[in-house]
C-alpha cells in the first residue's frame, strides 16, 4: 500500500500545482514561527538558499512528527535582490515599497522542498529562478497593488506572476513552477523513482 501524501503548506498555489499534476494528496499547514526561524538564520550570517531550505525542512518535520506513516513534503520560497530577503509584505504600503525596490533590478526566488519519510528527511532540492522587472512608474506600482491586494496580500515581493504581475516583468530565466512556489517536475521525478506515485 502507498504511503499517503501530505502537504505541510497551507499555500492554494501549490496545493493547485499538485492536484493539477493528478497527485492524491491531503494537506496540513505547518504551525512554524516563519520570522523568528528567519531572523535567527540570517543572524548566523546564513544564505537566502539555506534560510529557504531551513523554512521548508522545519515544516516538514512538524508535519512527519504528527503523521510518521505519510510522506511529507515541505516547500518554502525565499526572494532575495541585492544581497537582502524579502517577506510577504504585511501592508499595501510594504508592497509598494517592496516592487519600487525591484523596480528595473534583477531578483532571485529560491523555492526549496524537503520530503520526509518516517518522520525522516529523504530528499531535498532548491529550484532558482532570476527575474528581471521592469522599470515601473510610482503610478502604476500604486494602481496595480490597489486592484491587485487581495490576491498579492501572501505573496512575497507582493507579486503574482500568472496574473497581471506578469506585465511586471521583462525577463524570467528559469523554471515557472519554481515561481510559483515549487520546483513541481523535481517533485514529481522523485514522488515517481520513489514509487509514490504512479509514472
Amino acid at each position: 500500500m502507498t504511503r499517503p501524501i501530505i502537504l505541510a503548506s497551507g499555500s492554494e498555489t501549490r496545493q493547485a500545482m499538485l492536484r493539477q499534476a493528478g497527485v492524491d494528496f491531503t494537506s496540513k499547514l505547518a504551525r512554524i514561527d516563519e520570522d523568528s526561524i528567519k531572523a535567527s538564520l540570517l543572524a548566523e550570517d546564513a544564505t537566502p538558499r539555506d534560510v529557504a531550505d531551513a523554512l521548508a525542512e522545519f515544516k516538514a518535520r512538524r508535519v512527519a512528527q504528527q503523521h510518521p506513516e505519510a510522506l511529507v513534503i515541505g516547500s518554502d520560497q525565499v526572494l532575495e535582490v541585492g544581497g537582502a530577503i524579502l517577506s510577504k509584505p504585511v501592508t499595501a504600503e510594504d508592497a509598494i515599497a517592496q516592487l519600487s525596490l525591484m523596480s528595473g533590478k534583477q531578483h532571485k526566488l529560491l523555492s526549496a522542498v524537503v520530503i520526509y519519510e518516517d518522520a525522516k528527511p529523504v530528499w531535498r532540492t532548491v529550484g532558482q529562478v532570476r527575474l528581471t522587472v521592469r522599470t515601473l512608474s510610482p503610478d502604476y506600482i500604486e494602481s496595480y497593488v490597489a486592484r491587485n491586494w487581495e490576491d498579492i496580500r501572501h505573496c512575497v515581493g507582493g507579486y503574482q506572476i500568472e496574473a497581471e504581475g506578469a506585465r511586471l516583468f521583462a525577463r524570467v530565466d528559469g523554471d515557472y513552477f519554481t515561481v510559483l512556489g515549487m520546483p513541481l517536475l523535481d517533485v514529481l521525478g522523485y514522488l515517481t523513482m520513489s514509487g509514490a506515485i504512479d509514472g
